[in-house]
């Protein structure tokens, strides 16, 4: 009798560890479906990758400070105009020049 309730023991043991196992396989096999679902559905998005991101942000970073740049040697050259007055308008030419 303690043979056969052993040997009943092994079989439930035996059936849980295959159940185990299925349910691993399942679960590795649900989880390959949503992760190749949500590349698809982030691909039909059209969202940009981080790299992408960090890129354009950098540029615009750059093109941001040359713009203040810019700006600040144009208020320098405004003023220089201005303190010039009238008779600068003589020397505009040489003004234009300092642009460039």
């Amino acid at each position: 009798m303690t043979q056969t309730r052993s040997r009943l023991f092994d079989g439930m043991a035996q059936l849980m560890t295959d159940a185990v196992g299925a349910a691993e396989g399942v679960k590795r096999e649900v989880d390959t479906m949503v992760r190749s679902q949500a590349e698809k559905i982030l691909a039909d998005l059209d969202l940009v990758r981080r790299e992408e991101f960090d890129a354009v942000r950098d540029m615009a970073a750059k093109a941001r400070a040359e713009n203040e740049a810019l700006s600040a040697r144009l208020e320098a050259l405004e003023q220089r105009l201005a303190a010039q007055g009238p008779a600068g308008e003589a020397s505009a030419p040489a003004a234009a020049a300092d642009l460039e």
